[in-house]
This record gives C-alpha cells, sequence and structure tokens, in this order.
C-alpha cells in the first residue's frame, strides 16, 4: 500500500486493472486505491510480470506498506501466458518475486475525494408496478400496511407487484432496502467528507506544529505580462488560449532554478534539494477540500505544454483518477485564489515540502512608472518559507527573480 500523502496511514484497494500472467513495465497503472480523499490510479514501479495479487478488492482499509500483490522481474523465465478468466490462478513459478511497494516520494497534499458520476434517469415504471398516484387509494395487504406503517412508509408511494398492482409484504421491504441503501450512500459521502478533512486537519496541524514558517510578499507589475498574453491569444481559438496562471507557474519553476534551496523536501532532521522541479497545483474540489497534485518538470515545460498539463490535471483531479506520482511527486507548492478575488494569500506548507507560493489577482492600483503616477495591475505574490532549510535573504531571491521573469513573458 503506497503513502499517498503526508499523514496518510492506510487505504483501500478498489480495483485491479493488470491480472496475473499480465507483463507489465515501470509506470503503467496497474491497481486502483481509495485514500481518505480521493481514489488513486497506483503506478507500477518495476518492469516484470504481475505474478500475483495478494489483495483483492474489497471494503478493508489496509495499513500503509501492505503487500499488496508480487511482481516477477524481467531477469527470471518468461512469463506464462494469461489464464483465461474461468481457470484457476497457475501455480507461482520459482522465479524470484519482488513485492510491491511503491517507495515514497515526498508526499504531497492528500488526495481529494471522487466525483461520482450523475446517476441515469429512472425509467417509468409499467402500470401493474407503479405507486397509487393522487386521489387512489393504495392497494396494499394488512400486514403490507401494517408493516409500512411500522418502517414509515407511505403506501401510496411504494409499487406493487401483486395481482392488479396490490403491494405486498415483499415490497415494503425492498422499499424499505432502497430507503436504507440511500440512507447508507448519502453516510459514506458525509464520512468520506469528515475523512477529507480530518486528513487535511492532520497535515496541516503537523505543518504549524514542526515547520517554523517565515513569510515575505512582494507587488508585481503584471501589466506587461497581461498585455503579452492577450496578443498571445489574439486569433487563437478559445480551447487553445492561455491563461496568466501558466505564466506564473512557469515563472516559478524557472525562479526555482536560481533558488534551489526551496525546492525539496525536509527529511530525517535535514534538507534535501531536489533536481527536478514538480510544481504542485493547488486545485479545489467540487465537493470542498483541495489536492495538489505534480506538474511534472515544469521548468522544462512550454506555456502551451503547461497549458494542456494544467487542464488535464484540474479535469483528472475533479474526476478522482490521479496518479499515484502525482500525488507523491511535487517539490513544492503553487497556489492563487485569484478568481476568487482574493489579493494575497499567506499559505501552510505541506510536509515534507520546502515552500509554498502564492499568488493574488490582479488588481487596477495606482502605480509610479517614470515619476508618474498611472493605473497598472498589479499583481501580490507571496512565499511561505521553512525557516530550518532558507532563511528571508534567499527567499526575497526568489521572489524578485519570480517578478524579473514575469516583465519578460516572451522568454517564458
Amino acid at each position: 500500500m503506497p503513502r499517498l500523502g503526508a499523514d496518510m496511514t492506510a487505504g483501500k484497494v478498489v480495483a485491479w486493472l493488470k491480472r496475473p500472467g499480465e507483463r507489465i513495465k515501470r509506470g503503467d497503472i496497474i491497481a486502483v486505491v481509495e485514500t481518505d480523499k480521493a481514489n488513486v490510479d497506483v503506478e507500477s514501479f518495476v518492469d516484470g510480470v504481475l505474478d500475483k495479487i495478494l489483495v483483492e478488492p474489497s471494503d478493508e482499509r489496509l495499513p500503509v506498506g501492505t503487500p499488496l500483490a508480487l511482481i516477477r522481474g524481467e531477469a527470471s523465465a518468461e512469463a506464462p501466458a494469461p489464464a483465461p478468466a474461468t481457470a484457476a490462478p497457475a501455480p507461482a513459478p520459482a522465479a524470484p518475486r519482488a513485492i510491491v511497494t511503491p517507495a515514497a516520494a515526498a508526499p504531497a497534499p492528500l488526495p481529494s475525494v471522487a466525483v461520482a458520476p450523475e446517476t441515469a434517469p429512472t425509467p417509468a415504471a409499467p402500470a401493474a408496478l407503479r405507486p397509487a398516484g393522487a386521489g387512489e387509494r393504495a392497494r396494499i395487504s394488512p400486514a403490507a400496511r401494517k408493516r409500512a406503517q411500522e418502517l414509515q412508509l407511505d403506501p401510496a408511494t411504494l409499487a406493487g407487484t401483486g395481482p392488479q398492482g396490490r403491494v405486498t409484504l415483499a415490497d415494503v421491504e425492498r422499499a424499505a432496502q432502497g430507503v436504507k441503501k440511500q440512507a447508507g450512500a448519502a453516510d459514506t459521502a458525509v464520512a468520506r467528507q469528515m475523512r477529507m478533512r480530518e486528513a487535511i486537519a492532520t497535515a496541516m496541524a503537523r505543518s504549524k506544529r514542526e515547520i517554523p514558517h517565515y513569510y515575505l510578499a512582494c507587488t508585481i507589475d503584471f501589466g506587461r505580462a497581461l498585455a503579452w498574453l492577450a496578443e498571445r491569444n489574439a486569433g487563437r481559438a478559445v480551447t487553445e488560449r492561455l491563461i496568466y496562471a501558466v505564466l506564473l507557474i512557469k515563472a516559478s519553476a524557472l525562479a526555482l532554478r536560481e533558488v534551489p534551496e526551496l525546492n525539496g523536501f525536509w527529511i530525517d532532521k535535514h534538507a534535501q534539494q531536489s533536481e527536478a522541479i514538480h510544481a504542485g497545483i493547488a486545485i479545489s474540489l467540487r465537493g470542498g477540500g483541495l489536492v495538489a497534485p505534480a506538474l511534472h518538470h515544469a521548468d522544462r515545460q512550454s506555456l502551451d505544454e503547461l497549458m494542456r498539463g494544467f487542464q488535464d490535471l484540474v479535469k483528472r483531479a475533479r474526476a478522482g483518477s490521479l496518479k499515484s506520482s502525482e500525488v507523491t511527486d511535487p517539490t513544492v507548492t503553487i497556489t492563487s485564489l485569484g478568481e476568487r478575488g482574493v489579493e494575497s494569500l499567506f499559505g501552510i506548507i505541506t510536509p515534507p515540502q520546502l515552500a509554498l507560493v502564492g499568488f493574488g489577482t490582479p488588481l487596477e492600483r495606482p502605480w509610479v512608472v517614470d515619476g508618474k503616477v498611472i493605473a497598472r495591475p498589479l499583481l501580490s505574490a507571496t512565499l511561505s518559507g521553512d525557516h530550518r532549510a532558507t532563511d528571508g535573504h534567499r527567499g526575497a531571491l526568489f521572489l524578485t527573480a519570480v517578478d524579473r521573469l514575469l516583465q519578460q513573458p516572451e522568454a517564458l
């Protein structure tokens, strides 16, 4: 069971997407695991053949580190052909096996609650099975009427399967089970939401308890960047236009090259810098809460690539289909509440990361240019840093770099 969050302790196997005997490659999605906030696609960390599944899908929550399957490495003998679906599993070969326990790369914010698909409309019931209409007296047996009263069910709302649509005792019991299932589904959704909030609370309480935060802010003239963006989007189809958020992501990623101490993790009482810059993008969820999955190698991607990756990440995050590497790989978190009208924000670092970058909404404000006061769209940029790993001087250099990069948007 992989660790898919800073404080994740257990998860549930929802489905296997590969079966014994199938060849898999590193990065292939092999299973779906439910955490406190989402269903996450678990990727294989090795090449080989799926030899044996140790844990079948169930409602049981398993501790992090529990072996889920066995993979036979590529150095073993050629894998046998997958057994037919109706055949019993072939005996395990004598070749060496590797236990699948995906390594916990630096965890990121806990993933989100999966968004349930809309329920298909229920077809109309046949006349013999429909509930009684307005003004009609429900045809119901005495035993069924008594049981309906005990269960606080209105006989007029029950569909009967007896002669001439008569409601039977079995119909009442069936309706009661349906009510229980609906209540159970609602209880499950509420419980999942509560678990999500508890998980976020645990992670954030740990962050404020263990990480000595320092906070910095600066104001950026965003006018040149917005003008360049408008010119870049002119003539493009709506689906191909860039949003200003990708400029912020790219500028932040490039600034981390200049101040790499902010990009990494605090592990075993030491700061560990990451060579790769995987930007965790904070995404709000429809049911409440948020998740910050990784845009991998954000500093190396073009703006168009970042835009496509950003759109894909938002879509899958809100549908509950993130990959495990996207959940565990972020090296820094970038967040903005600008679309909600927030002028500036000072975030809480997600352990074990070292920093969080925040942006507000661009607002027209007085600004001095060449000795004259003019109206300019100003943007607030903030940094929350871990004082164990960096200090305000290095943080200030980072924000200065972000400002400088945004003044040259054509170079991003």
